[in-house]
């Protein structure tokens, strides 16, 4: 009997274990969950006579590989750290492995193993990684197979929250894994531009004023994600222009996550005692440490006062409109003021005040996050000893936890401008994508449901490439993308 095995039970397997279980009754097929905590497991997952759970703990080598040798294909949903370990066992037992993860070192170190056993090692096999790189690689072919010269290439991808469901100042919500939230942006990231290298620190990664209008005229702002370098060959882009993949996020999130980066809320040093503490306390302690009392004052203080020169500025000229219309005259007159970064620009009333406007909403944003996470929130923590990242994970699992009714949006677009026959060409591919509660999330659905198609397909032989892969090429992505169909996941493919 054809067997799946699937490590974890967490946020992003929800929609993963409903489809193997109806695909294993549908199949007369066997499918084994495992995961280390038993409350997720008796929660997920309806045992019948093809759908078994059982409580392991990953590292027990005697019960992990008993697990694997009884399977055809094993996915892994465990944390990154942990596939080497079951990557291991599946070439010992010769046992396909599917992840949602990026391809670390020590797994790029077993592919001549991979390959000498014949088995399909198939990672970033989710969302972001994995529908984009299938969507993407779809419209290249495509573009290159007319002939097209592709000059730039941009992908975004977001895990958002419904609009019907934003109801918090960081417009978001948590429906992933939370500790990839705190970890986000930490290796900084590096793209092309322009036929340019560029490279951002993590200090600098979410100072970014950067946006993009979806063809739902929604207004989002990005960053660049991780390594985009990487993937240039990969795509079979050697000679392109631009290459940018970037997370997509509400516009005030960014601004306030850089606040949350500049105060050093993300530091994982294990420094606090936090029995007895409350996330007030907590706030306090950690200011106080790095001396960011006074960075938030000079940070206030510092806005507060652009805006009051502006404000001096829109009067004095609001007078001058106010004067010449009592003559009969418009004034159109412009004057100098330094924006917001000391550069000396060219301006006027209109756009006074709208700089204006922007800065004091900036500043009540910013108040407006940080008293959200809890500057008077006297909830004790009790986590024992932890790292100011480990507090907030904490406090972000409270404060932006998706409710019962909530809806998340997953969004995702790519940007394509190539040339053919002397003429300039752009395409835009376009995925919006609503989850149906705090459970069945749009998250769970991208991330969950290609692992659970390519596994179909490996048993089913439609699937039969070997080696260690990515979903880049069109043996993989033609069939998961055509069954994704089926299960509402389709793009918007427009030239423009």
């Amino acid at each position: 009997m054809n067997h799946i095995l699937l490590f974890g039970a967490g946020k992003s397997a929800t929609v993963l274990i409903n489809y193997l279980s109806q695909l294993t009754e549908e199949k007369k097929w066997q499918v084994t969950i495992a995961d280390g905590n038993a409350e997720l497991l008796a929660q997920k997952v309806i045992p019948t006579s093809f759908v078994t759970s059982t409580l392991i703990n990953i590292e027990d080598a005697n019960s992990r590989q008993a697990l694997i040798e009884q399977a055809n294909v094993v996915i892994s949903m465990m944390p990154p750290t942990l596939h080497y370990l079951i990557a291991l066992d599946c070439i010992t037992y010769k046992k396909h492995l599917l992840t949602a993860s990026y391809i670390d070192e020590k797994i790029k170190a077993l592919a001549s193993s991979i390959q000498e056993n014949n088995l399909l090692f198939l990672c970033e096999m989710g969302l972001d990684p994995g529908i984009d790189h299938m969507s993407a690689m779809k419209l290249i072919d495509e573009i290159k197979n007319k002939g097209g010269n592709i000059a730039s290439f941009k992908s975004h991808c977001g895990g958002l929250i419904a609009p019907e469901s934003d109801d918090n100042p960081w417009h978001y919500k948590i429906s992933w894994n939370p500790k990839n939230i705190i970890l986000a942006g930490k290796a900084g990231a590096i793209y092309r531009s322009n036929n340019q290298v560029k490279e951002i620190d993590y200090k600098n990664l979410f100072n970014t004023k950067n946006t993009i209008l979806t063809p739902t005229e929604v207004l989002y702002a990005y960053y660049a994600n991780r390594d985009s370098l990487g993937y240039i060959n990969l795509y079979g882009l050697e000679n392109i222009q631009d290459f940018l993949r970037t997370t997509l996020r509400h516009p005030e999130f960014i601004a306030g996550w850089k606040n949350i980066v500049d105060l050093q809320l993300t530091n994982e040093e294990k420094v606090y005692d936090t029995n007895n503490m409350t996330i007030a306390n907590f706030f306090q302690a950690h200011f106080k440490k790095h001396g960011f009392e006074k960075w938030i004052v000079d940070m206030m203080d510092k806005k507060l006062l652009l805006t009051t020169e502006m404000m001096e500025e829109i009067t004095n000229w609001m007078k001058v409109e106010e004067q010449a219309a009592e003559v009969g005259e418009i004034s159109n007159e412009e004057f100098l003021t330094v924006d917001e970064n000391g550069n000396l620009q060219t301006s006027n009333i209109n756009k006074s005040a709208k700089f204006l406007a922007n800065s004091i909403h900036d500043v009540n944003i910013s108040l407006q996050q940080l008293f959200f996470l809890g500057l008077e929130d006297h909830t004790p923590i009790n986590l024992g000893l932890c790292s100011a990242a480990d507090v907030l994970q904490f406090i972000l699992e409270r404060k932006l936890a998706l409710q019962p009714t909530d809806k998340d949006l997953v969004v995702m677009m790519h940007e394509i401008e190539y040339e053919l026959n002397n003429n300039s060409h752009k395409v835009i591919s376009y995925l919006e994508l609503k989850g149906d509660n705090h459970l069945i999330t749009a998250m769970a659905k991208t991330v969950g449901l290609p692992l659970g198609i390519a596994a179909k397909l490996i048993i089913e032989k439609e699937i039969t490439i070997t080696g260690l892969h990515i979903p880049i090429v069109k043996e993989i992505y033609t069939p998961v993308l055509n069954a994704l169909k089926l299960e509402g996941i389709e793009f918007d493919e427009k030239e423009i």
